[in-house]
């Protein structure tokens, strides 16, 4: 079964940075979500490497970059200036269904297990 494992998580001030990575091969569309306690699962970015393209949720924009190195097999999630609002749980998504949107978590059907984001005020 083919895993996906993110890293680099971790506490940081707000206006800090962090670096968040996926281990992953053979997929081309592919996102991060996050998860807050008590709340939906919501998407953060999303690429395509195939069409260039780069999707971000209107909260993170300007301040988030995903990128993906294909030779590496990684996603990247660089996260800058942070806020305590930021604060959750990271998952990896992957294996896209195209009949949903990049940011509906039914568009994708594999997981990672997800690495906590915490930024304190």
């Amino acid at each position: 079964q083919v895993q996906l494992v993110e890293s680099g998580g971790g506490s940081v001030q707000a206006g800090g940075s962090l670096r968040l990575s996926c281990a992953a091969s053979g997929y081309t569309s592919m996102a991060w979500f996050r998860q807050a306690p008590g709340k939906e699962r919501e998407g953060v970015a999303g690429i395509r490497p195939d069409l260039g393209e780069q999707y971000y949720a209107d909260s993170v924009k300007g301040r988030f970059t995903i990128s993906r190195d294909i030779a590496k097999k990684m996603l990247y999630l660089q996260m800058n200036s942070l806020k305590p609002e930021d604060t959750a749980m990271y998952y990896c998504a992957a294996d896209r269904n195209y009949g949903y949107g990049w940011a509906d978590t039914r568009a994708f059907s594999t997981w990672g297990r997800g690495t906590q984001v915490t930024v304190f005020s």
